[in-house]
């Protein structure tokens, strides 16, 4: 039986913490911050947790 590959792209955007959660970055943090306040850019700094409907398309696309 072949090794499942990883799926690059969700690799590099997605990491596991150490209970097993997801982690993930927001969204809408890249670019155009000049319109954006202070408050909201601070906040999209923060990482997230995958919701759990999310989770087991993405622990797929990691190969776990």
């Amino acid at each position: 039986m072949p090794k499942i590959k990883t799926n690059r792209s969700a690799a590099k955007r997605f990491s596991l913490t150490g209970t097993g959660k997801i982690k993930r970055h927001h969204a809408k943090s890249a670019h155009i911050k000049t319109k954006k306040s202070p408050t909201l850019k601070r906040n999209l700094r923060a990482s997230a947790i995958v919701r759990k409907s999310d989770e087991k398309r993405i622990l797929r696309m990691l190969g776990i």
